[in-house]
C-alpha cells in the first residue's frame, strides 16, 4: 500500500518533543510509525505543507487550469505545475494521514492552499455541461482510497453533539471536499483542551493516542483481507 502523510501545522516539533510542539504532528507520526513497524513494505510519502506550503490559486493558475491541455501554453505547464505534483501524490495514495489542527474555527491557510491545489477539473473532478442536474463526476471514486483526519484544537466540544460542535468547520469542511472527488471513506480523531493544559489536555492525548493505535489495526486488518480476497 501507499501512504500519504501530509502535515499542515505551523509548529514544527511535535507535541511530546517540545511543550510548545503539534499535537497534529505527534498523531502523524504515531499512525505512520506503527503503521511501517506492522508493514514495512508499504510506501510512505510525506508532504510538509505547513513548513513548505503550496502557492495560493492565483489569476494565473486559475486561467491555465480552465485551458484544455492541449491548448496551454509553457508558462500555463509551469504554473500547474506544483498543482500537478500534489495531485500525482494523492491519485497514488491507497491512505492519505492528513494532521489538521483547528485555527480560528477552520483548517489553516496551508492545508486550505492545499485543497484548493488538489481540487481540479479533469484531473480530480469532471465538468460535463451536457448533464446539466448533475455535471459534477468524482475522478478518485472506485480507488479505494481512504482519508485519515488527525486533529487538535484549542478548547473542547467540538465533536458531533458537543457543546460549540456547530462551529467546528474543520472536519466537515474536509470530508465534503474529499467526498465530492470520490473519497468517501473518512475517519477523524482529535486532541482537544490545548489551551487549558494540565490534567484534561494529557487525557486528551492519551484518548487520541489509543484512538489512532485502533485506527491502525482496523485499517491494517481491513486491507489484509482484500488483498487474500
Amino acid at each position: 500500500m501507499k501512504l500519504l502523510r501530509i502535515d499542515s501545522s505551523a509548529r514544527s516539533q511535535t507535541s511530546d518533543q517540545s511543550s510548545r510542539g503539534s499535537h497534529t504532528r505527534r498523531l502523524t507520526n504515531r499512525f505512520t510509525r506503527r503503521w511501517l513497524q506492522q508493514r514495512p513494505d508499504d510506501l510512505l510519502i510525506s508532504r510538509d505543507v505547513g513548513q513548505s506550503p503550496p502557492h495560493p490559486v492565483a489569476e494565473k493558475w486559475v486561467g491555465a487550469a480552465f485551458t484544455k491541455p492541449e491548448r496551454r501554453e509553457a508558462w500555463m505547464s509551469e504554473t500547474l505545475a506544483e498543482s500537478d505534483a500534489l495531485i500525482d501524490e494523492l491519485i497514488a495514495a491507497d491512505l492519505v494521514v492528513a494532521g489538521v489542527p483547528m485555527y480560528n474555527f477552520g483548517m489553516p491557510a496551508q492545508f486550505k492552499a492545499y485543497i484548493d491545489n488538489v481540487v481540479r477539473v479533469g484531473r480530480t473532478f469532471g465538468f460535463d455541461r451536457s448533464r446539466p442536474d448533475d455535471p459534477y463526476t468524482p475522478l478518485l471514486a472506485g480507488m479505494g482510497k481512504r482519508l485519515v483526519l488527525l486533529g487538535a484544537r484549542g478548547d473542547y466540544g467540538y465533536d458531533p453533539g458537543g457543546r460549540i460542535a456547530h462551529i467546528n468547520h474543520v472536519e466537515g469542511a474536509i470530508r465534503d471536499v474529499f467526498a465530492f472527488l470520490g473519497v468517501t471513506a473518512f475517519h477523524s480523531i482529535a486532541v482537544e483542551y490545548d489551551e487549558f493544559g494540565g490534567d484534561r489536555l494529557q487525557a486528551s492525548i492519551a484518548s487520541a493516542e489509543r484512538a489512532v493505535d485502533e485506527l491502525v489495526d482496523q485499517i491494517m486488518q481491513e486491507a489484509e483481507q482484500r488483498e487474500m480476497a
